[in-house]
């Protein structure tokens, strides 16, 4: 049987993945995964946290399960920051890897796009891999600069405490103003960026908590934090999975204050390392990253829709990675 004739009997149906198949979905990620990059035991991959539930308890519309005879093989997850959009984890068990299943869980995120009315679209992929390269491309997604995905220990606390910061879980009646003082400030680097949903699953699903920085009476960057295990951060860590800072002269300062307040957050938590991503192509949040020791743990190449840098430009001071 030739692989095209193999592709063609497939049965296989793309649907919103139901409550009832994230257990299986998540099996499926850590299989993929691990046995993508060759680990002994791929079912460890990513240890204890979590991915897949938790994207899906945000936005359950924007996940989407492939099915073949009506057996779950494989999932994929869109997710919205306002005008910008990317997806992923884009999972597959592997005894179906290169039978056209990928393409097909690609459609409906297209659409989740089209119907959000994403401006700048994007994902994170393995540079080395030529066919999830070529397969991205045939949607219109074409590799950019690399993704830094770097950690270092969770910083003794300092001499002087840090400028002013505050948690959104303390915010009480004050919330909505402050999600409108970070999408002030995401606006300011891309407009129409928006943190909001992520904000809003941290908050119901008790991930971590978003953490504020003042200058003055205004907000001067932010940073939402996932900590622990049962996160996308697994157990005795700190992920900061966007953060961004207000454009100005006071950017770098500010930049600096925020990385002390999430050091703060995970000593309250408990918590050993601080994890972040960061697209090199952000030169300046990149080398500030390194001078204050963190190093790359691994990395992966960003690929965009269209072609150009949205906000990955030297001068943003902004975190995140597009796993």
């Amino acid at each position: 049987m030739t692989v095209q004739h193999a592709r063609e009997s497939l049965n296989v149906s793309v649907r919103p993945l139901a409550e009832t198949d994230l257990d299986a979905a998540d099996r499926i990620f850590r299989l993929a995964f691990g046995t993508f990059i060759g680990l002994p035991d791929p079912a460890t991959f990513a240890g204890d946290a979590d991915f897949i539930r938790t994207r899906w308890r945000a936005d359950p519309s924007a996940v989407f399960g492939a099915y073949v005879d009506g057996e779950l093989a494989g999932s994929n997850i869109a997710c919205c920051w306002g005008t910008v959009g990317f997806f992923g984890p884009l999972t597959i068990r592997p005894d179906l890897w290169d039978r056209g299943i990928g393409k097909q869980l690609l459609q409906p995120i297209m659409a989740c796009f089209d119907r959000w009315g994403t401006r700048h679209a994007g994902l994170f992929t393995f540079p080395h891999s030529a066919k999830h390269l070529r397969l991205y491309q045939g949607f219109g997604f074409w590799p950019r600069f690399l993704t830094a995905l770097m950690s270092r220990p969770v910083a003794a606390a300092p001499a002087e405490a840090p400028a002013r910061w505050t948690k959104l879980s303390d915010a009480g009646a004050d919330r909505k103003r402050l999600f409108a003082a970070c999408r002030e400030i995401t606006g300011a680097i891309y407009d129409g960026l928006d943190l909001s949903l992520e904000m809003r699953a941290v908050a119901a699903q008790q991930l971590g908590d978003t953490v504020l920085v003042w200058r003055g009476d205004d907000v001067a960057a932010f940073a939402v934090c996932h900590c622990g295990a049962g996160t996308e951060a697994g157990s005795g860590t700190c992920y900061v999975k966007f953060a961004a800072v207000r454009p100005g002269p006071a950017a770098a300062d500010d930049f600096e204050q925020l990385l002390a307040a999430c050091d703060a957050l995970a000593r309250e938590r408990g918590l050993q390392r601080l994890h972040a991503g960061v697209n090199t192509a952000r030169h300046e949040a990149y080398v500030r990253l390194l001078q204050r020791g963190f190093r790359t743990d691994g990395q992966g190449v960003i690929m965009e829709k269209p072609n150009e840098p949205g906000y990955n430009r030297p001068d943003v001071f902004l975190l995140d990675d597009w796993r």
